[in-house]
């Protein structure tokens, strides 16, 4: 007796040529906004003739521009993308990112914002582990103490300045008390573009910490990774290090922001 069910289509295959376009787009960063051909040939690992086609194809649909011998993501770009953000809160946005940071280091993921003189969790993907650093949405949290702090005050020259006129009360024996190397670990945190801080706001913590921009270069907040040093000393937040920019890049973008020039300082 033939069967009366119906088979399930076969599940479509994903265009081949689609994977290859979508390399090509996500070689682009915002510290490398511009790329040579052979620039993208290197970071997509495909042969000189494919690159050569699928960009020519590219600029000719408008997804790249080119300038000179270099290329861009084209603006029709951004046409197309203004409507996928529009109406979406900022930290809703940012939530899948967070969760996948804490997916991939398995700790801790929060972001924090400034208010007045002092940091504030407004976001978190909290770590599966039992042994874990309190934290919680609301958390205040003093600027001078912790990697957060270092990234909120690199970005904020004024804040800084209100910071270091006032006292800075030790919380563990490595917390920065002094208004001079607090101001120098701020200016490596700029010029480094993240901070990693052990044991400054409580003894058997561990902190990175990497900014996140508005459209027009200003601080909105910073990405932090928190958790006991047990599992995260210097040389594993060192191992982390490109993950946490690439995060701080991807909620950067999705805001449609950029980095700021050293002339918005």
């Amino acid at each position: 007796m033939a069967s009366n069910e119906k088979k399930s289509p076969a599940p479509q295959k994903p265009l081949l040529v689609l994977g290859k376009i979508s390399a090509i787009l996500d070689a682009f960063t915002l510290t490398r906004p511009t790329l040579t051909l052979g620039e993208i040939r290197e970071a997509t690992g495909m042969p000189t003739s494919t690159v050569q086609r699928l960009v020519t194809n590219l600029v000719a649909q408008g997804f790249l521009d080119r300038e000179d011998d270099s290329f861009r993501i084209g603006m029709k770009m951004a046409y197309w993308a203004a409507p996928a953000t529009r109406g979406v809160a900022m930290l809703d946005l940012f939530a899948p990112l967070l969760k996948a940071l804490r997916d991939h280091t398995g700790e801790t993921v929060c972001f924090f914002q400034s208010e007045r003189e002092y940091r504030v969790c407004v976001a978190m993907a909290e770590t599966r582990h039992a042994l874990r650093r309190a934290m919680h949405v609301g958390a205040i949290l003093p600027l001078h103490a912790g990697s957060a702090g270092q990234v909120l005050l690199a970005w904020n020259p004024e804040l800084l300045k209100q910071v270091l006129s006032a006292p800075l009360p030790p919380l563990t024996e490595f917390t920065i008390t002094s208004s001079e190397e607090l101001e120098s670990e701020v200016h490596g945190t700029r010029r480094n573009g993240f901070s990693i801080t052990i044991g400054q706001r409580d003894d058997a913590g561990a902190g990175m910490s990497a900014p996140v921009f508005d459209s027009t270069g200003t601080l909105v907040g910073a990405v932090t990774i928190s958790g006991p040093t047990l599992r995260m000393p210097y040389e594993v937040c060192a191992g982390w290090v490109e993950d946490l920019l690439s995060t701080a890049e991807r909620m950067t973008r999705l805001i449609g922001g950029r980095f700021p020039d050293e002339a918005d300082s």
